[in-house]
């Protein structure tokens, strides 16, 4: 099952609204990120990015060939990681920059007649759901190969992660106030997400790594499928028709404590792998005026 939020540790009080830790900083926050989690993670996260409706049909109908992952999967992979780098590491201008280019991308993106539901890739809402996934997930890992966060960093990390939305059009009032806050939205917003069967097999097809060669697929395939079902919650888990029993979640546990401890050893720049390679990417591309997405 999908570890929780800790929000009964992590809630704010009221009596002490001030905090004693400093607010993160793009330079500071890389001590609190872990780069591998963006491989774990990332095609449950999709998932659940993508169980909100509008957001699903908005990849499945996008006539923008160049950024899908099933025609172009290592510039897609590009795309999502600069995506996290620059907006947890980059500065106001960087971030500013690859919002314009992502812009250029999403224009096209909104829904025609013959949708089903309507939707628009700049709708701030669709975004705040987006970057709450995004959220979600790098706390949720984090939570399981570190252990929580003391309150006061939980909550500091938080607030910083507005920017996961605030990169694009998300307005910073619509950010939760706080994790309590945040809690109370996902908990009310997840319970309503589903997956329809058309979204399964798109799902099932990122799983299963098919648009990658057959040899890559043998390799990875399997574990991919064994850590997405351990970190789907579990209404979105059955919905993919998804196995899990106690076996699985003790296998799964030794995993990632494994991972957590080969991690805790590692110097700062080798655990935000790929992350601080895709920044790198980003200012290079940045001042040779290559395209950025």
């Amino acid at each position: 099952m999908t570890a929780p939020l800790h929000s009964d540790d992590h809630e704010s009080d009221p009596d002490h609204p001030g905090s004693t830790v400093a607010p993160f900083t793009p330079e500071t926050i890389g001590a609190h990120l872990d780069g591998i989690a963006a491989f774990l993670g990332g095609t449950a996260n999709v998932i659940v990015q993508l169980s909100l409706r509008p957001v699903g049909r908005g990849v499945l109908e996008s006539t923008v060939d160049s950024g899908k992952i099933t025609l172009h999967p290592i510039k897609r992979l590009r795309t999502t990681l600069s995506y996290l780098a620059v907006a947890l590491m980059g500065t106001d201008e960087e971030r500013a920059r690859y919002r314009a280019a992502i812009n250029e991308s999403h224009r096209p993106v909104r829904s025609s007649a013959s949708s089903p539901v309507t939707y628009n890739a700049f709708d701030p809402t669709l975004q705040l759901w987006v970057a709450a996934s995004l959220y979600w997930g790098i706390d949720d890992l984090r939570t399981r190969m570190r252990g929580p966060m003391d309150p006061d960093t939980a909550e500091a990390f938080y607030q910083y992660c507005a920017r996961l939305g605030t990169t694009l059009q998300m307005r910073p009032e619509m950010w939760p106030a706080d994790r309590a806050a945040f809690q109370r939205y996902w908990d009310e917003n997840l319970a309503t997400r589903s997956i329809e069967p058309e979204l399964r097999d798109y799902f099932n097809a990122l799983i299963d790594l098919t648009m990658l060669p057959k040899p890559v697929q043998r390799i990875f395939a399997g574990l991919q499928r064994f850590v997405v079902a351990g970190l789907l919650p579990q209404h979105l888990r059955d919905e993919m028709d998804l196995t899990w029993s106690d076996r699985d979640q003790r296998r799964f546990d030794r995993l990632l404590r494994g991972i957590s401890a080969v991690q805790a050893r590692l110097p700062k720049q080798a655990r935000l792998f790929p992350l601080n390679i895709y920044l790198y990417d980003l200012r290079r591309r940045l001042r040779r005026g290559t395209p950025l997405v």
